[in-house]
Formats: structure tokens, sequence, C-alpha cells
């Protein structure tokens, strides 16, 4: 799938919950606005990963929306995802582009204006750049200012997406922070309604990234 930069602007982290089935939560988030979908499994086996991840791609391809593994090539490539995306210890980016090919979408974490240069360098499309804010997901995540976010996106020239706690309340505060997007995780999948979630979430990030009505324009 060839990247673009508006597939960020609502980017949904999935995590497991035990009130709703997770194909239902993603099928639901993305008839809110969801615009790009990432799988993140730690704990299940590498068969049962696959399984999964074959399930939610019928759904992200049913309304086109990209599909991201989290972490595991292996599972990304047999379930046929549109990319993975690498925390910091992860495989390194331009292994992964050997192995993937150049329509293969990938996402790197950074943290610093150094990781993020050298992700870009290695053939990262986007970035993942975050703790902005507490996670409920991820309590012991380095959090990073909205200054050193700024910096961040701005010593790059492809896109970045803020994740760490984002949810309708703080939002806002990441106007003029240089980025093309929000993720979220529990701000969509631990709502009453993840539809309703979606809907306001995709609003709120559409604004704040300088989106100027239903066309995407990323200030980058």
């Amino acid at each position: 799938m060839k990247f673009r930069k508006d597939m960020l602007t609502l980017y949904a982290v999935t995590e497991r919950s035990d009130r709703a089935d997770l194909g239902w939560q993603v099928e639901e988030a993305i008839k809110g606005g969801v615009t790009m979908v990432q799988l993140r499994e730690k704990e299940l086996p590498e068969d049962a990963f696959v399984e999964e991840a074959v399930y939610i791609k019928k759904i992200c391809e049913k309304y086109k929306v990209p599909f991201i593994i989290n972490d595991n090539l292996e599972v990304a490539l047999k379930s046929k995802a549109d990319g993975i995306h690498v925390g910091i210890s992860d495989m390194p980016v331009q292994e992964i582009r050997k192995k993937a090919g150049e329509n293969f979408i990938i996402g790197a974490t950074a943290k610093t204006i150094e990781q993020a240069v050298k992700a870009e360098a290695e053939g990262a499309d986007y970035l993942g750049v975050g703790a902005v804010f507490p996670s409920p997901t991820k309590k012991d995540a380095i959090r990073i200012t909205k200054e050193q976010l700024k910096q961040i996106t701005g010593a790059v020239k492809i896109p970045a997406v803020a994740i760490g706690g984002i949810h309708l309340g703080n939002a806002e505060e990441l106007t003029e922070c240089g980025i093309c997007g929000i993720a979220v995780v529990s701000a969509v999948f631990s709502a009453e309604d993840s539809q309703d979630a979606a809907r306001k979430l995709k609003e709120k990030a559409e604004r704040i990234c300088g989106y100027e009505s239903s066309i995407v324009h990323c200030r980058k």
C-alpha cells in the first residue's frame, strides 16, 4: 500500500478489552473515522497473533484503512499487513525495508532528534513520537515535552504522529507541534462507544494538524 500522510490523522492502536470483540471494536472505530489501525499483541503466541491479524486485516481492507502490526515482522508478512511499527530497540528500519520492499509502510518510534533523524535516514515512512502525556497502557513510558515534540518534528521531513495518553481533553495542547496526526489507544478502545469516540477525536485531530475541511493538508 502506498503511504500517505493523511493516513496518520487518527491512528488507533489496539488494546485488549473483556467488554467487546476486538474486531467489532476496530470496525466501529473505523466507522467513526480512524484512518490507520495498529494491532499490538505482546502476549499472544505467534500462530494466534497471525490468525488475529488476518481477521483484523480483512476488516481494515473492507474500509480501505491501512493495517499495521506492532513490532513483529514475521506476523506482518504472514498476515499480509500493510506495514509495521517498530520501537527503538526492535529490528532496524533498513533491515525491514530490505525484507519487506518499498511499498511496505514502516513506522518508527522516536523520543529524540537523533533517533528521528536515524529512522528517516534508514527509510522510515513516519515517526511515532511520545509519550506526550502520561499513558495508562505504558506506565513506564519516557515522557517528552511539547517543545521536544516540536524539535523532533522540525528535524525531519517525514511526517510524525504523537502518541501517549492522548484523549479529547488534552489533544488540543498538541496544536502547533508539527504533527500530522494523533495515535490513541484507550481513548477509543476503552470508550463506551468506540465509533462516537473516534468521530470526535477525528474532528479534533483535523483541527490540531491544520487540515482544511475534509481535505488533508499537513503542515509538513
